[in-house]
């Protein structure tokens, strides 16, 4: 009885493991089964997280899910490099941009930078370097941008946010890529010269990162425009925590648009749509200043109550209703991969520059600090992630001047390279102690301690 049972055994193992390793048996009994019973389990995939997941490109970052990657494919990359023109405005004109900025100054007593370091960077292009130079912007690269925001960050955030802003998610960037002909002629050279101060308006109170759920609304309805009636949206919004919505002149919205009467067709709940507002639109309201742990760059709410706009506001005009979403998820690796990467790059050269020097000069028991196991270990740190961040922000600029849009890279990249910055200005702050949490205008280090939290 004891040989028929093991027998039985023998040829139910010996059945299973053929059935397994024959990839056709395989799939028909058991893999389609199991994954049948899982789609009717698994909630339904929405058309917002559709998009989202197939937005942007599959670049080298591809490598790193198969789990061999071929490194040699990376290496053969073209190195970023600067253009004649692009190194010139970093050694000229940015240069100057820092010298016209105290940090000290504009965090603890002027709240804002001056006048007339506003006045430069308008007047200079900085606010329009992704624009083109047909509109009167300086066209630069991916990887110009994300060198001069590295060098901005290392004088004052208020610089580089001011300057970071309007060359990222925001009007310029959705109007090069959706907006109409009309639109673009009237917005874009003025962007250039810093004519118009653009922000874009998207987190709420109720919904940061996850745009889908943001309560914000538009109804399609009649109304009355310039003397005359025509079809347009009545706005509801409450925004916050927007950058440069102080001092913008033109809001980039995104909203929930809706057509209960059916005036644009069958469609009752349209979809997320991204419309440009000027400032100057009767019922916006700018509302009052955030201070973002004394970071002084602009920062603050907005709202509007049933403000009447016409569809042209919409970027791309009336025919991209409730296109807003792909919009968002298709241009939101611009500053996943150049902004947030560069910034904090940038507050780490400065860490690592001014941390190092005073580990050096800074003596305890006849020698260098620098000299004692204790520093050497987190200087030794400092260095290692400052390149490691440096290397990921070069590496995804340079992946969007290669034509890509790598939204998982640039997604890994953000969040990284953001808390590796909060752990060198940490270690920065363990090496030079006192120094670092009496603030004054010889504090190199205490803003941005303070500030981490921000990115």
């Amino acid at each position: 009885m004891t040989t028929i049972i093991m027998v039985l055994i023998g040829i139910t193992l010996l059945s299973i493991a053929i059935l397994i390793s024959v990839r056709p048996w395989r799939q028909a009994l058991i893999s389609r089964r199991v994954f049948a019973t899982y789609k009717r389990i698994l909630p339904q995939m929405s058309d917002t997280e559709r998009e989202a997941l197939e937005a942007g490109t599959v670049w080298w970052d591809g490598e790193l899910f198969r789990g061999n990657p071929d490194w040699n494919k990376l290496l053969a990359y073209p190195v970023p490099k600067l253009s004649a023109e692009e190194q010139s405005f970093l050694d000229h004109e940015v240069e100057e941009a820092c010298a016209l900025v105290d940090d000290w100054k504009v965090t603890s007593e002027d709240f804002d930078m001056t006048p007339e370091a506003w006045q430069y960077i308008k007047d200079k292009g900085f606010l329009g370097m992704i624009i083109p130079k047909k509109y009167g912007g300086l066209e630069f690269s991916a990887f110009a941008h994300s060198q001069i925001v590295t060098k901005l960050s290392t004088r004052s955030s208020s610089l580089s946010v001011s300057v970071m802003v309007p060359n990222s998610l925001g009007p310029a960037e959705l109007l090069l890529h959706y907006g109409t002909d009309t639109q673009k002629n009237h917005y874009l050279p003025r962007l250039a010269k810093g004519l118009e101060v653009p922000a874009f308006a998207l987190t709420s109170p109720w919904a940061g990162s996850d745009a889908g759920s943001i309560p914000d609304v538009g109804i399609v309805s009649k109304g009355v425009w310039k003397g005359q009636e025509v079809v347009g949206m009545r706005v509801t919004w409450d925004k916050r925590y927007i950058t440069l919505g102080p001092v913008c002149t033109i809001l980039g919205l995104a909203f929930h648009l809706y057509d209960p009467d059916g005036l644009l067709g069958d469609k009752k709940h349209i979809g997320i749509t991204c419309a440009l507002v000027p400032r100057d639109t009767p019922g916006a309201d700018i509302g009052r200043r955030h201070v973002p742990l004394n970071a002084m760059f602009m920062n603050g709410p907005t709202r509007g109550q049933e403000v009447f706009m016409p569809l042209d506001y919409v970027i791309g005009g009336p025919g991209m209703v409730g296109q807003g979403w792909r919009m968002l998820m298709e241009s939101l690796a611009a500053g996943r991969s150049i902004s947030l990467p560069s910034s904090n790059a940038g507050m780490a050269q400065l860490t690592a520059r001014t941390v190092g020097g005073y580990a050096r000069v800074r003596s305890q028991f006849k020698m260098a600090i620098g000299r004692f196991e204790g520093v050497e270990e987190p200087l030794t740190r400092i260095g290692a992630y400052t390149y490691m961040m440096d290397a990921v922000r070069k590496m995804t600029a340079g992946a969007i001047d290669l034509g890509e849009r790598p939204s998982v890279v640039s997604a890994i990249a953000k969040y990284h390279v953001t808390e590796r910055a909060r752990q060198v200005v940490n270690d920065g702050m363990d090496i030079v102690g006192g120094k670092g949490i009496c603030l004054g205008p010889s504090n190199f280090i205490g803003r941005a301690y303070q500030q981490l939290p921000i990115g």
